[in-house]
């Protein structure tokens, strides 16, 4: 069986490369910004829902030194969406940390000290933007890689093992076109299902394509499913102005820093039945029929959700504000609390609650106004000396016949 061959991928890599708005054009330099911008965003992402995000960062920041300079409620509201937030908050702190250096450092142990980058970014970054002869090691590689060498071993044991076969395949010359090759190949060809092996560059030299078991690798543990949590959004639209009642979560843990309807805990044995013993304030809440069921990493979430339309003088409460529905874009909602609002607003909105007006002060000034004389009751018919029509109707009996 042949080995496998760097020389044979870029080969392929020359002719099938995908064109990415973050990739340099053959002949070009990439930009190291671009580059690290980008990883960021793919990890535990596709390239389809990154794309978007990618263009509007570069709009929004077009350089690391103005991504450090925003406020960091501005890079949240750009990521929402994307998921996996402490990703963004360690973007912005990255960015501020080259921007104090003036550059990002270009090699790997120099890049693995920024906030948020790890062994495959720093590898990535180090290859791509600065051609290092790194190893870049994501999801798509260690799919081939454990298909060429039919790696026994699950992941994620096996991590060490693929990133040493991986960093001997890198070569001195275009190690970083080698190491978007090997990514190239996992997300076209060497695909988690169905493989187009027959197109492959490496199709000679795979082990797991010999034994006709490519479709079994990489082996992996089974993820044990988390426990599901339930709890209560509440979401208060104000008369008016229409807007949404919203908090900030505390920055540190899951969906830190993000926005979000209030809600309650989410336990394991939360009672939507008790759930307006959390709302944020005194309302007509509506219980809607139906969850907001959500995924993630960790565990499922089911939200029950509570609907109120509050007066327009209504004064949010501590650590709350209220967003008009025409800004809620500019808000870093995540992907939960955006089913959220759009289960609550999909239908009709109840009404506020009416206040109950004061009675008026006396008028101890103006004279009262005379009170109208009593309208006369109707005047009765005078009896009718018309016989009845009954009587008319009634004739008298027949005098009897006599007979002799």
């Amino acid at each position: 069986m042949p080995a496998a061959s760097a020389a044979d991928l870029l080969a392929w890599y020359d002719r099938h490369r995908r064109a990415l708005p973050w990739r340099a054009l053959p002949g070009e330099q990439p930009d190291p910004y671009r580059v690290w911008l980008s990883e960021v965003m793919l990890q535990q992402t596709t390239v389809t829902a990154v794309k978007p995000y990618f263009q509007k960062f570069l709009t929004l920041f077009p350089s690391v030194t103005a991504l450090a300079a925003a406020p960091e409620e501005a890079v949240m509201s750009a990521w929402a969406g994307l998921g996996y937030y402490s990703r963004a908050r360690n973007l912005h702190a990255c960015a501020k940390a080259v921007a104090a250096a003036g550059a990002f450092p270009d090699t790997e142990d120099g890049l693995r000290k920024l906030p948020g980058i790890g062994a495959y970014t720093a590898g990535a970054i180090a290859a791509i933007a600065f051609d290092r002869p790194a190893a870049a090691v994501d999801g798509n590689v260690e799919r081939v890689m454990s298909r060429l060498h039919a790696i026994e071993t699950p992941l994620p044991a096996a991590r060490a093992q693929i990133r040493l076969f991986t960093q001997a395949l890198v070569p001195d010359r275009r190690p970083g076109d080698f190491a978007q090759a090997l990514m190239d190949l996992g997300a076209t060809l060497c695909t988690p299902k169905r493989p187009a092996c027959a197109l492959c560059p490496w199709m000679l030299p795979c082990r797991a394509r010999a034994e006709g078991l490519q479709d079994t690798f990489p082996r992996k543990v089974k993820k044990e499913k988390g426990v599901l949590r339930k709890g209560a959004a509440f979401v208060a639209l104000r008369a008016g102005d229409e807007a949404i009642l919203l908090r900030t979560r505390p920055a540190e843990g899951l969906l830190g820093a993000m926005a979000e309807p209030p809600t309650s805990e989410w336990l394991p044995d939360y009672d939507p039945a008790k759930g307006l013993l959390d709302a944020p304030l005194d309302a007509r809440w509506k219980r809607l029929p139906g969850v907001v069921k959500h995924g993630f990493t960790h565990f499922p979430l089911e939200l029950t959700v509570f609907l109120a339309r509050v007066a327009a003088d209504t004064k949010p409460p501590d650590g709350m504000r209220f967003t008009p529905r025409a800004a809620l874009d500019t808000e870093p909602l995540p992907g939960a609390m955006k089913k959220v609002l759009a289960h609550a607003l999909a239908g009709p909105v109840p009404l506020a609650a009416p206040v109950a007006k004061p009675p008026p002060e006396p008028d101890l000034v103006t004279p009262p106004e005379p009170e109208p004389p009593p309208r006369r009751g109707p005047i009765p018919k005078p009896a009718s000396s018309r016989p009845s029509d009954l009587a008319r109707i009634v004739k008298k009996a027949p005098k009897p016949v006599r007979t002799r």
